[in-house]
């Protein structure tokens, strides 16, 4: 007969383990007396004594290793002081400290964490996925470490992704730590100051690339297929050609999605929505600018241009009214050698600079995802404002070192009449006495509900109609009184409110669309689905 665990098997069981938050009882049950202090405790005080502890790190990066460290000591206080704290932590678990981190990754590892996949691993996926301890996963996150952020090719330190994403999977919609596994495909790095680095844990081998690297991956998703058949799989942060041949590869075969193409079209999508109730203009009649053409921005396009067309304009013209510019300006047909994916968007126009192209365009909303710093000039947000009377600026790099502007450059360079909202989180800005909240465009917003929503009725495709419902639901939890302070996202500590809706729209389109594989619940109304999913949310208080 088995036993159950008890002792020092209970207190270094990450899962099990309250530290000194156990009761009299417990104690006695699970033969924990002498191996704690006398004084019992609650989750309360020990969430007061974790945030007194984190506080006096003097860098973001130790505050960083010392809650992913107590992660690996006591899970259930590690997310339920990631809930209750979700401003000031989120941007140390994941944007912008998980850029540093990931960068010093290799430096700072502590415990393995996650799932790594290489080359070597060709032909025994399914023996060796077996070996991860979780047998009901249901959300996976997987990167190949070539993109991260706007920090290029970090190889296996990329890690640091998934892992910070299936956390906020967890706090953001109560998706079961157990059910998340984070996934590397180490498949080496092109990045010569890691491979001579002798910390490095990744392949010290130059990128796989072409059939091979498919393969690979190919391998991995038939397995999951096999050994995690309910599972969600986001691919995350691969340089564009890989992310846009992955996801239209396997979008239409199994229930996957690209959170940089289609969860930051989402987010920001529900920004423009909630934009143009402060600027007034009609969606329909919207000119919008994107300063980058990688995955992100096209991505953002897809979805914008789909929306349009709900509106009852055709393709054409709906692509008529998104313009993109990149390092050698505007992006027009007489170009050479660009990619597949921008092609749709080329514009039958003379070559010409950013500035010729906003004074052609005459954009009402300006979207950077170039992930370098500073080329929001002033020039062109004065242009912007000129121009318009309320115009809207997206600066959605990351981390805050890659932002095409700071808030405070934004509302000083348009007299505090901008529509602003940045990737990282931005302090208020003071402007002539007045105090404005910058919003924080962040996909955290989008992708947990989600994947709570794909989870929960157990959909075989996430579709592009799930994304423009996402987007909708977010735009539409933006109250009056956030609009009056320039706010154009809801507050980020209601962000379990706000997957548990997205959930239910995303489940609602995949019962619609025929797609669902679990039974609708019996109270088929909105109230009824939204009680059968909360249901389904991890509660880690004790």
């Amino acid at each position: 007969m088995k036993k159950n665990p008890c002792g020092f098997n209970v207190l270094h069981n990450a899962k099990l383990n309250k530290g000194s938050a156990f009761s009299e009882a417990e104690r006695d049950q699970y033969g924990l007396r002498g191996l704690l202090p006398a004084g019992a405790t609650t989750q309360v005080i020990q969430i007061q004594r974790a945030l007194e502890n984190m506080r006096r790190k003097a860098y973001d990066i130790e505050r960083y290793i010392f809650l992913f460290a107590l992660q690996g000591r006591n899970e259930r206080l590690f997310y339920q002081l990631l809930i209750e704290h979700i401003n000031e932590l989120m941007p140390i678990i994941y944007t912008p400290t998980v850029g540093l981190a990931c960068q010093q990754f290799a430096h700072i590892f502590r415990e393995p964490r996650g799932f790594y996949i290489t080359p070597d691993d060709r032909g025994r996926m399914h023996e060796i996925l077996c070996n991860w301890p979780e047998k009901d996963v249901r959300m996976i996150v997987i990167t190949d470490g070539q993109r991260i952020l706007g920090l290029g090719d970090l190889g296996a330190n990329g890690m640091g992704i998934p892992i910070g994403k299936l956390a906020l999977y967890t706090a953001g919609a109560g998706i079961h730590p157990e059910q998340c596994l984070p996934v590397m495909l180490d498949v080496g790095t092109n990045n010569q100051e890691l491979r001579d680095d002798p910390l490095y844990l990744g392949i010290k081998k130059p990128r796989l690339t072409g059939a091979a690297y498919h393969e690979l991956v190919e391998e991995f998703v038939g397995t999951v297929q096999d050994i995690f058949p309910k599972a969600v799989i986001q691919f995350e942060d691969f340089l564009t050609p890989n992310a846009y041949a992955l996801l239209n590869t396997y979008r239409d075969r199994v229930c996957c999605f690209n959170d940089d193409i289609q969860g930051t079209a989402a987010m920001v999508l529900a920004g423009i929505y909630s934009s143009i109730r402060i600027s007034g203009h009609k969606f329909p009649d919207l000119r919008i600018m994107f300063l980058g053409a990688g995955s992100a921005a096209t991505g953002m396009a897809d979805l914008i241009q789909r929306a349009l067309c709900n509106t009852g304009m055709n393709n054409d013209e709906a692509v008529q009214r998104l313009w993109f510019v990149d390092e050698n300006g505007l992006v027009v047909k007489s170009r050479k050698e660009l990619a597949e994916h921008i092609l749709p968007y080329t514009k039958d126009q003379p070559a010409m600079s950013f500035v010729e192209a906003i004074k052609l365009f005459k954009p009402q909303i300006l979207i950077g995802a170039t992930g370098v710093q500073g080329t929001f000039t002033e020039e062109v947000i004065r242009l912007m404002a000129e121009i318009n009377e309320r115009p809207a600026i997206f600066a959605l790099s990351n981390p805050s070192s890659h932002t095409e502007c700071t808030a405070q450059q934004a509302y000083d360079w348009t007299d505090g009449r901008v529509i602003f909202a940045s990737g990282s989180p931005s302090e208020d800005v003071s402007f002539q006495g007045k105090t404005f909240h910058p919003g924080q465009g962040n996909n955290a917003y989008i992708f947990p509900g989600v994947g709570l929503g794909a989870i929960a009725c157990e959909t075989s495709r996430i579709t592009e109609e799930m994304f423009l419902a996402a987007a909708a639901t977010l735009a539409n939890m933006v109250q009056p009184a956030h609009l009056e302070q320039g706010v154009i996202y809801p507050p980020l500590e209601d962000i379990r409110a706000i997957s548990l809706a997205i959930a239910c729209a995303v489940a609602e389109k995949a019962y619609e669309q025929n797609l669902a594989q679990k039974p609708a619940p019996k109270d088929v109304s909105k109230s009824g689905l939204q009680e059968s999913i909360a249901k389904l949310m991890y509660d880690p208080s004790y």
